[in-house]
């Protein structure tokens, strides 16, 4: 076992250096004490990661910033602000909203609701809170010199909490919140509650109040786009009636000037050319919060806070995540040593069946033909229907269904034709072939079924309790049953000109390897998390790039993860017998190449096009799909290394179980632990 030690070795190496670097960064050279914080509520438990300067205390109280993310998130988002501020000398408090991260809602709601069951009152819970703590400055009156800020979701938090805050100023005479900083969220969300532009630009008074509207934000900043549905568009919210009045009407609105009105309140608007989700990510995102909050705390520093003159162009915050994505990549590469380690133990030797059999290419013009037609709309299917399968609707949805009957009809029709000839059919026996036109029509039924009744499956409710892990499941469930009666085409027809059997495919094999395979996936990935928390405790950093991450959960993701592994679990186990079975054949380096295309390729085509298009024509190529491109960003990463573990452990092993277990086990606890989890639904 010296490779695999070596291999597993490096791993943990990759993972303990990245992950120290990133605490290095984290922490601001050991400047800042960060700890992750739990706190009741009325609503439930808050939780968040709060950014302490060691020289702040009771006696030298600093200004604070409470920063949340958006819709699916978690606080580790915030990063970039949080490390900013907090080695500039400020308290940071990057919030989990209720029902994301490790915050949870205790109150119980309706499905019908559920959306507004997290955000309106997570920031306000957060600032009653933060308020009393003896570190947070407030001046001479009582006023609380707290920044609130928030991305998307957070944002509406954000405005909510300055209303909320100056209602409670009309009976209290104190304001709580100083300044607000929302980004990738108008007025269109918080208005079902009330508060609308008007209602919001008179509550936020005398404080600083700025506002990040990238001009490619898929959702917000064009009131007119919102109308129609489609509002995945160029926006240039300053120079719209709404941004304008934010401002007060300047006769000639800045992008970036901050402008002060008569109430002495100071409104600024920045315009970068970005995504939503770029804000996380984006150099002059950070900039801006930087500049703003510096103007925001203007005559509220403390003497102590030594780095409180860095200019907006001074940062860090990038270096922490490129060393928690070099603690990724050596999370991801731990597996498959890790695995072919264990399986050469007696305990787990069952897990490796018979020796690999490989399916030879097509060797005439016509399966040429057919291979490569159904290579490729296998690798297109995924991504064309993306957009309806995620929604459940439009016109794809019309073609599947009629398709799914088109099929069945052609298998029953064939069927009968065969059954009518004679006994032999060059040579082969007419049994087999008529088998697989009864396992092709009833796939294809199968996949009738589950687009006609598709509005009924993975609703989201108590059990099936997290929205978008509901829409992903329902697509991999569709995929699925196309490569699978793809699969079954293909293997009939190599049955003509070519000996191969099931055994080729790598799923017949005893139940002892099946079993066998399990527990030796359950171990690995036990290790593999048990690192993970090891480094959550010692650092307090995760592992990560962007939006693609590795991050501790709760009992109730665990639990979440387990009720969608078996609908996971035949998406990783059909697609891995495709993929072995296309590119089985293919030298090492091209197999793996084509396995990738095979599965993300599709996908990876429809995110250029869908932005390439909004960037170069200022509108997407599906202009009304504003969520579900962006969860691409970490479904397509995922999915390419799932493929590679498919392909590895299928050379490895000789069966597809390994893999598939360990894709499912792997990749659905990583999705369920970076979603919304609705706790409360009843």
């Amino acid at each position: 076992m010296k490779k695999e030690t070596k291999l597993i070795f490096f791993s943990i190496v990759l993972i303990l250096f990245g992950s120290i670097l990133a605490h290095m960064f984290n922490t601001s050279f050991y400047s800042v004490d960060v700890k992750r914080i739990n706190f009741e509520t009325d609503t439930g438990i808050l939780s968040g990661l709060l950014y302490m300067p060691k020289d702040a205390s009771a006696a030298d109280p600093r200004p604070t910033i409470i920063t949340t993310h958006g819709y699916l998130n978690s606080a580790e988002m915030q990063d970039a602000s949080a490390i900013e501020m907090s080695r500039r000398g400020y308290v940071v408090l990057a919030l989990d909203m209720y029902d994301h991260g490790h915050s949870i809602n205790k109150t119980t709601y309706e499905p019908a609701t559920s959306f507004f069951s997290f955000w309106p009152n997570a920031i306000y819970d957060a600032v009653q809170y933060m308020y009393n703590q003896e570190y947070v400055l407030k001046d001479p009156e009582g006023n609380g010199i707290i920044g609130v800020a928030g991305h998307s979701m957070g944002g509406f938090s954000s405005t909510v909490a300055m209303v909320k805050d100056e209602q409670d100023f009309l009976k209290t005479g104190v304001r709580k919140i100083h300044a607000g900083l929302t980004m990738g969220s108008d007025y269109s969300w918080s208005s079902y509650l009330g508060i609308n532009s008007d209602v919001a630009f008179a509550a936020y008074g005398p404080r600083t109040v700025g506002i990040i509207a990238a001009h490619y934000d898929e959702f917000f900043f064009d009131s007119e786009a919102s109308k129609t549905g489609e509002t995945v568009v160029f926006k240039d919210f300053i120079n719209k009636p709404e941004g304008r009045a934010f401002l007060g009407n300047p006769e000639n609105p800045i992008e970036g000037l901050m402008f002060t009105l008569e109430n002495g309140g100071r409104r600024v608007i920045y315009e970068p050319w970005e995504i939503h989700p770029w804000n996380h990510f984006s150099f002059e995102t950070t900039r801006y919060q930087i500049s703003f909050y510096t103007k925001a705390f203007q005559g509220y520093t403390s003497p102590n806070q030594k780095n409180v003159g860095l200019g907006p162009e001074n940062q860090r915050w990038m270096l922490k995540e490129y060393s928690e994505f070099l603690a990724l990549i050596g999370f991801f590469l731990l597996f498959v040593p890790l695995i072919t380690a264990l399986i050469k133990l007696p305990i787990f030797s069952k897990a490796i069946t018979t020796p690999t059999l490989v399916i030879q290419a097509p060797k005439n013009t016509l399966t040429k033909t057919i291979y490569w037609i159904f290579f490729i709309f296998g690798a297109a299917f995924p991504a064309i229907f993306f957009p309806s399968l995620m929604v459940k609707g439009g016109s794809g949805m019309v073609i599947l269904k009629v398709s799914s009957l088109i099929v069945f009809a052609l298998s029953i029709i064939i069927g009968i034709i065969l059954h009518s000839k004679a006994k032999k059919i060059e040579g082969k026996s007419k049994k087999s072939i008529i088998n697989g036109t009864i396992l092709i029509a009833l796939s294809s039924l199968l996949l009738f079924l589950s687009i006609n009744f598709g509005n009924n499956l993975f609703v989201l409710s108590s059990y099936f309790n997290q929205p978008t892990t509901n829409q992903i499941v329902y697509w991999a469930l569709i995929v699925s049953e196309v490569i699978l009666i793809l699969t079954l085409v293909m293997y009939y027809l190599n049955k003509r000109y070519s000996e191969i059997t099931p055994r080729h495919y790598g799923f017949v094999t005893n139940w002892k390897s099946i079993i066998s395979s399990l527990f030796v996936v359950i171990v690995a990935v036990v290790i593999g998390f048990a690192l993970l928390y090891l480094i959550d405790a010692l650092f307090k950093t995760d592992f990560r790039i962007w939006t693609w991450a590795v991050k501790t959960f709760e009992t109730s993701h665990l639990i979440a993860a387990l009720k969608y592994s078996p609908f996971f679990f035949l998406f990783y186990y059909i697609i891995g017998i495709s993929v072995n079975a296309n590119t089985g054949f293919m030298k090492k380096s091209k197999g793996y190449l084509f396995s990738c295309i095979s599965v993300v390729g599709g996908l990876v085509v429809f995110l250029l096009l869908q932005y390439g298009l909004l960037f170069f024509r200022g509108k997407a190529l599906c202009p009304s799909q504003a969520l579900n491109p962006i969860l691409l960003f970490a479904l397509i990463p995922s999915l390419i290394v799932a493929t590679f573990y498919t392909k590895s452990l299928y050379e490895k092993t000789g069966n597809v179980y390994t893999a598939a277990f360990l894709n499912t086990i792997l990749m659905t606890i990583i999705l369920a632990a970076n979603t919304t989890t609705y706790h409360g639904l009843i």
